[in-house]
């Protein structure tokens, strides 16, 4: 949502909130009348109490009773639209700080995609990965598995909460975690407060993607205890951070390699040249 949806979202807030005054200062006038009747109605009631005797009611005094019904018919009306207005505000409220929160999640997604672009380091790409997945995510417990060209399979790099050697390796499109690498498709149990660990089946898993090209996946296992379900943000944080961090992985691989790779040319060179 942009910003200008945003102040709309406020300026819809602030027209409900001053109908809602409107309505009660409304309603409290309704009443005061209808109180002034009511004594009115009693006082025509002594007047005529010689011809009620007979039974017959004063033509005043059933107009008051007609009036009284039609005003609290729509004292009824107006508390109505009041109790509405005032789910809406609450509706609007609600989606304010939803709105503020996610504000602040991509801002600070913005932030640690910045910190993962800004370095070359292979290891620190990973911790910097690791920390927007406790921060961002709110996980406690999940795993980094990238694809070995050589075997074809993914193995675990980094851990929270496992110990690495604990997290299995996985053939290309082999059980869950296998299948989300080969397709590329992020998959979210349905069930996440029933969820019971298994390495082989996480709540979460994420793959890592470069344009259709998948270099590893996220596998989330538990969630902090404060955080007890996926809000709609989350996807989208999900979404993003994989892209980020895929980019970073890549980079910071190749440009290990690359380092590698200079080191051993110049070590040769050295050999020759002694």
């Amino acid at each position: 949502m942009g910003i200008d949806d945003e102040k709309g979202v406020l300026s819809r807030g602030e027209e409900f909130l001053q109908v809602f005054k409107k309505g009660a200062e409304f309603t409290q006038e309704i009443m005061k009348e209808n109180e002034r009747l009511r004594y009115r109605i009693l006082e025509l009631e002594e007047q005529g109490s010689a011809q009620t005797a007979s039974g017959d009611v004063p033509e005043a005094t059933r107009q008051l009773h007609q009036r009284i019904k039609e005003l609290e018919s729509e004292k009824e009306q107006i508390l109505g639209r009041v109790r509405q207005i005032e789910a809406e505000n609450q509706d609007f409220a609600n989606r304010y700080v939803e709105i503020e929160q996610e504000n602040n999640n991509l801002a600070n997604l913005y932030i640690a995609s910045y910190q993962l672009h800004s370095t070359l380091d292979f290891m620190e790409v990973l911790q910097i990965i690791t920390e927007i997945i406790i921060n961002l995510i709110g996980a406690e417990e999940f795993a980094i598995l990238l694809v070995d060209d050589k075997t074809n399979q993914l193995e675990p790099v980094a851990s929270e909460g496992i110990p690495r050697e604990e997290v299995p390796k996985v053939k290309i499109g082999k059980g869950l975690i296998g299948e989300m690498a080969k397709t590329g498709e992020n998959y979210f149990i349905e069930d996440a407060d029933g969820y019971v660990r298994d390495l082989a089946h996480p709540m979460v898993c994420i793959p890592l993607k470069i344009k259709e090209h998948v270099i590893g996946v996220i596998v989330i296992y538990k969630l902090l205890l404060q955080k007890t379900s996926f809000a709609d943000v989350d996807y989208e944080l999900f979404t993003l951070l994989a892209g980020h961090a895929a980019t970073a992985i890549f980079s910071s691989k190749l440009y290990s390699e690359s380092e590698r790779k200079l080191s051993t040319i110049q070590g040769f060179i050295d050999l020759l040249t002694r």
